[in-house]
């Protein structure tokens, strides 16, 4: 592989990607969570940990780069798409793979087509572990053709095309989240009020199939998750008021990942589906006891 390959940010996804492909010779990345005294010394030993060439500065790790992976969170991609115009080599592509609205990617291709790169919308379609470089991908913008060639190149291999225009791909994303993330709430909802009435394995049994799996994996994502997949719903709630739909169930959704996401706080999983519950059944203990004594 020959490609110089810059990412910025290095949660899950970056980790994930670069430890998979074998891009330590190739990579550099930038994490903002380095400019923090709080955080810089475990992205320190992040990046230490892959093997890849860790940067102080956003310009150092775009510094020669071909093809740059955007992986921050929703609200920061606007902030790396016009900090990295500061720096991005002339022609460079500009993958921007983060979970945001098609208006939002619009406004930052106009961003990189000004300073001479190429951007291509990528809407990473499912969890990137354990699929990794297998993870699909779909791709939409002028340059998305040059872009699933050099993509294939530094080893992924499921990519789909999703036309010319910048914000298809994030568009069907988007719409998807809003049937993908909606059922992991509703299903924290439905077991919230199961458990409050005692019928959980009841209701459980009666939707049939695979329920007890189906619902132990739902809470385990927004356990694991929520706060981010809040963060994407915002971004679907924006998409949803740009296409002109209220977006009424959305909102709600917003409300339950960010609920559930907030409740491990840096403790363990739980292991099952009876412990996730008897989990969520303290928590909301102690948040009733909380205003008791407020109270």
């Amino acid at each position: 592989m020959s490609q110089r390959i810059a990412l910025i940010g290095f949660g899950e996804a970056g980790r994930t990607f670069a430890t998979a492909a074998g891009w330590r010779q190739s990579v550099r990345v930038f994490d903002a969570k380095t400019l923090n005294d709080a955080t810089a010394d475990e992205m320190r030993a992040a990046y230490a940990a892959a093997g890849v060439t860790g940067c102080e500065t956003l310009g150092d790790a775009l510094d020669g780069a071909q093809i740059v992976l955007s992986l921050v969170t929703a609200d920061q991609t606007p902030i790396a798409a016009q900090a990295a115009a500061a720096s991005l080599p002339r022609g460079a592509l500009f993958c921007d793979l983060n979970s945001v609205s098609p208006g939002t990617k619009k406004r930052n291709a106009e961003v990189i087509w000004a300073v001479g790169g190429h951007y291509v919308d990528v809407a990473v379609m499912a969890p990137v572990q354990p699929a990794a470089l297998k993870v699909p991908l779909l791709i939409s913008g002028r340059s998305a053709a040059a872009a699933a060639e050099m993509l294939r190149s530094i080893g992924f291999t499921n990519i789909t095309f999703s036309g010319a225009a910048i914000g298809a791909a994030s568009a069907t994303k988007m719409v998807r989240s809003i049937m993908v993330k909606g059922i992991e709430a509703l299903t924290a909802e439905m077991l919230l009020a199961a458990q409050a009435a005692g019928v959980t394995e009841a209701v459980l049994a009666s939707l049939g199939g695979d329920w007890p799996q189906k619902a132990d994996y739902n809470l385990d994502r927004m356990l694991a998750h929520g706060a981010r997949r809040a963060a994407e719903m915002e971004e679907v709630v924006a998409t949803l008021n740009e296409l002109g739909v209220e977006p009424l169930m959305t909102t709600g959704t917003v409300v339950r990942q960010r609920a559930m996401g907030n409740l491990l706080q840096g403790a363990d999983m739980p292991g099952d589906l009876a412990a996730k519950l008897a989990l969520i059944a303290k928590k909301q203990e102690e948040k009733m006891q909380g205003k008791a004594d407020a109270a």
